[in-house]
């Protein structure tokens, strides 16, 4: 775009600034307790002035009051809106923009301010304009400009009940990676990898050599698992470490279903197992149908390549 196209691609963007969206239009429902009610349940708050006539006709109001963010609630469409709205300033302003490339649409944030409550009855009139555009901005999603809508909320008597800026920013979308040339190119998921640190890296390590160890304490031969530091029967931090046999029974299990992780395979079914050793180890149960799987199941583990880059001890019915 050049100079002069982008200038005169400006004027014709902020000539939208004070245009109205919507005259003052009353909500289609006045205010109302049921509608005041659900919201509070999504919401989760149990304010009592909102929802509890007997706590509210005791306080000063002398009755319950709608929750001050649900001012733009009254005035919302319903279900019909998916068939299509009328047109009004703000979808002008926003094709305007999606025919010169700034096809990407992003609301950055929400301002409200408050100035008188509405209560069960009061019907919340509606006016809005589009109040201010950027200057050209680069961001992260592409170069764009933002663009203010202001609401104005009245009551049925003309009182000012609160205001809302939505800020709105449309971008010029920036270019994807273009697509694998091949499938040859393309990699096979793996497992996410464990993480290895100080105080576990050598499980990893003879787990990569097809051992599970178990780690036991030098003072009071307590084994434990996972592995850490210090053993918490007698607080020592002298150890060194058995191998197991992974043969154990199982003593709880589950299957996951979704989200279905890419690199792992399914049916996945997970264990809590007791290891003969003592000690509580949690694996996948492979080799049989999840609904083979039962509590006391005896099991045998073996470690196993699961994926190019990943051991791990699996379990099979004994």
């Amino acid at each position: 775009m050049t100079t002069e196209d982008l200038k005169a691609f400006e004027d014709k963007i902020y000539a939208f600034v004070g245009r109205e969206v919507c005259p003052p239009t009353p909500a289609k429902d006045a205010v109302n307790g049921a509608m005041i009610r659900q919201w509070a349940e999504v919401i989760g708050d149990t304010n009592p002035a909102y929802t509890d006539d007997t706590w509210a006709a005791t306080s000063s109001r002398g009755q319950t009051i709608a929750p001050p963010a649900m001012m733009y609630v009254w005035g919302q469409e319903g279900f019909a809106v998916t068939t299509g709205r009328a047109p009004d300033a703000q979808s002008e302003l926003v094709n305007l923009f999606n025919e010169h490339g700034y096809s990407g649409v992003l609301g950055t944030n929400v301002k409200q301010e408050y100035f008188k409550e509405t209560s069960p009855g009061d019907t919340v009139v509606m006016a809005m304009t589009i109040d201010n555009i950027s200057e050209r901005k680069t961001t992260g999603r592409g170069p764009g400009y933002f663009f203010e809508t202001l609401a104005t909320f009245t009551n049925q008597h003309g009182e000012k009940i609160g205001t809302q800026r939505f800020k709105v920013l449309k971008f010029i979308p920036q270019e994807q990676p273009a697509a694998a040339a091949s499938e040859e190119t393309l990699q096979v998921p793996t497992r996410i990898a464990s993480p290895r640190g100080h105080d576990n890296k050598w499980w990893w390590e003879a787990c990569d050599a097809g051992k599970v160890l178990i780690q036991r304490c030098k003072n009071c031969q307590t084994l434990r698992h996972p592995p850490r530091p210090m053993c918490g029967e007698c607080q020592s931090m002298e150890w060194d470490s058995i191998e197991s046999t992974l043969e154990g029974e199982i003593l709880s299990h589950t299957q996951i279903h979704h989200p279905k992780i890419p690199g792992y395979q399914y049916p996945l079914i997970c264990a809590v197992i007791k290891l003969a050793e003592g000690t509580n180890f949690m694996a996948n149960v492979v080799g049989c149908e999840p609904s083979d799987v039962h509590i006391g199941m005896k099991v045998k583990g073996v470690v196993e390549q699961v994926d190019e880059k990943t051991m791990l001890p699996q379990f099979y019915p004994a």
